[in-house]
């Protein structure tokens, strides 16, 4: 991408800046998830580490090229 096009999109995205920086006033009245991480309160790491390492796990799922490593050069 074009370094002018790719400053645009970061200056369009930053002006328009996140959803949750808007004022959400319910009354006082806590949603269910936000219940839920104060009763939480710390992050888990333990689980956080599973999970990442199922994602690394994806990447064997790949598919390998035919040729056995071997990739022609464009112009045979």
């Amino acid at each position: 991408m074009p370094m002018r096009m790719m400053i645009a999109l970061l200056l369009m995205t930053a002006a328009i800046g996140p959803a949750s920086a808007q004022d959400n006033d319910r009354g006082g009245v806590r949603t269910e998830t936000e219940s839920r991480l104060v009763d939480q309160g710390t992050n888990d790491i333990l689980w956080n580490s599973i999970g990442l390492l199922g994602l690394l796990g994806l990447l064997g799922f790949r598919r390998r090229h035919g040729d056995d490593s071997y990739h022609p050069a464009p112009l045979e």
